[in-house]
């Protein structure tokens, strides 16, 4: 009998999520760009239950302003084969100068950091219309890993 069947999948309540979101600070962007899903890591931080991103020009950005788009963090335990997954869908919008100023000011306020190099002078906010996580809990462990080159 595998021990996977020792687990349990369980649905993560959506404020439960947007906890979550906020314990990290990469996740995955997912875009349709010149008609291909694009999924890229960024850097982001939460205003609330908006999901705040910093770009540089280009493909990103030109396919992420208005449009539909995916967001998913995550975090795994490989060892005990346990973690939990966070899916927010939603609009996903340039702030620019347009823009009231103080959404603006609260938009840079989040102090979302980018760790490429580059500008990033663009700052996208991704309005949420769905949350959905899922938590993975272990049942019994797995036997302790024993790599024989270290004997």
């Amino acid at each position: 009998m595998s021990d996977s069947q020792d687990r349990v999948l369980e649905p993560i309540p959506s404020e439960e999520c947007y906890r979550l979101l906020g314990t990290q600070q990469i996740g995955r962007l997912g875009v349709i760009a010149k008609h291909y899903p694009l999924i890229v890591p960024v850097n982001y931080a939460l205003d609330g239950h908006t999901i705040v991103m910093r770009m540089d020009e280009g493909l990103k950005l030109t396919a992420t302003n208005h449009a539909n788009v995916t967001f998913e963090v995550d975090d795994i335990d490989q060892r005990a084969r346990a973690g939990w997954s966070v899916l927010a869908r939603g609009l996903a919008e340039e702030v620019e100068a347009h823009h009231r100023a103080e959404l603006i000011e609260r938009t840079r306020s989040t102090a979302v950091e980018p760790w490429a190099p580059g500008e990033h002078g663009h700052y996208v906010r991704l309005i949420v219309h769905s949350v959905t996580g899922r938590r993975i809990i272990p049942g019994s462990l797995p036997p302790p890993f024993e790599d024989a080159s270290y004997l």
